[in-house]
């Protein structure tokens, strides 16, 4: 049995990451993390969903900031709590009087080898737990990720946000030897919520479904202001998808390297996809894949199975 812990800075698109991931997975429990919006707004949206769906899962907050950076934050898309655009519930319980790092760290030693990482925010939290436990790679199964872009980025025209609000964690993680699996923004860009996927929320009629609809609405309203798209790309969902559905992403290795420069480069996530010809590489360049990164996915088919997994909260 695998076990998941799901790190993440919630966000409409946590948002249903949490929900498809407690539905399939085995999932115990959340950490949070400044990304979207602050430590404590993630940290209660967290909460606020679990309290929504009827899940208990335990709510640990870590790091308010990146290791080296100043913070960023995704209010221009996700609003000032960070999850805007419906009511949702006061959360029905306290997060843990914990760190999310000791909490990972604790975890993945209780069981070796049984638990992975599901990491839809930024990294920091994740690196800095592997820094402090040098065992912790070793522990843990595998660490599943959103973030990154084989092409353009979004935050800039090069890094996609998760990175980029923390580089130095996110080099930390992708050097640090676990099994990874890398799902971008070249991938999540075309698995988009369109007005008929919010419409079948709203026509579910129960509880969950019709807070979804309307949070996606609001998702759906920024994402068209800020890109003109004519969808809303469900990013983090798409990094636990392959977990329940694997045919539906798939996965190149590859050779990734965080750009760390200061520059327009800073927090790109170069993909060296180039054929593996040796007699061309340079003397002493390391060719060695470190990541499975998402080249192709069946967008329809992942919303379908997101929304399908909602509606599914809102029947006995």
């Amino acid at each position: 049995m695998t076990r998941y812990i799901i790190d993440c800075d919630p966000g409409h698109d946590d948002a249903v990451a949490i929900l498809y991931a407690a539905k399939h997975l085995d999932v115990v429990g959340l950490t949070t993390v400044a990304g979207n919006s602050s430590l404590e707004n993630s940290t209660r949206n967290a909460l606020a969903i679990c309290t929504l769906a009827g899940l208990k899962l335990p709510v640990v907050p870590g790091l308010d900031r990146a290791l080296i950076e100043p913070p960023l934050d995704g209010a221009y898309v996700h609003g000032a709590t960070g999850i805007d655009g419906a009511e949702l519930p006061a959360p029905g319980y306290d997060p843990l009087n914990r760190h999310a790092v000791d909490f990972i760290i604790e975890t993945a030693k209780a069981a070796p080898g049984e638990l992975s990482l599901i990491a839809i925010g930024p990294l920091s939290n994740v690196a800095l737990a592997l820094r402090l436990e040098p065992r912790l790679a070793g522990w843990l199964k595998s660490i599943a990720i959103m973030g990154g872009s084989t092409t353009s980025g979004n935050r800039t025209p090069y890094a996609e946000f998760n990175i980029v609000c923390d580089p130095e964690a996110a080099a930390i993680v992708f050097d640090a030897g676990v099994p990874l699996s890398m799902v971008g923004l070249n991938v999540t860009r075309q698995a988009g919520i369109a007005e008929r996927h919010i419409a079948r929320l709203r026509q579910g009629g129960g509880r969950v479904s019709s807070v979804m609809a309307d949070l996606l609405a609001f998702y759906l309203a920024k994402m068209q202001e800020r890109y003109g798209t004519p969808t809303a790309a469900m990013h983090d969902p798409c990094a636990v998808i392959p977990l329940v559905r694997p045919g539906l992403i798939t996965f190149q290795p590859l050779p990734v390297h965080i750009e760390l420069g200061e520059g327009p480069l800073r927090g790109m996530t170069a993909c060296d996809s180039r054929p593996m010809r040796r007699d061309h590489d340079q003397p002493g360049a390391s060719r060695a894949a470190n990541c499975d990164v998402a080249v192709a996915v069946d967008g329809e088919a992942c919303v379908d199975a997101v929304i399908d997994t909602i509606l599914g909260y809102d029947r006995p």
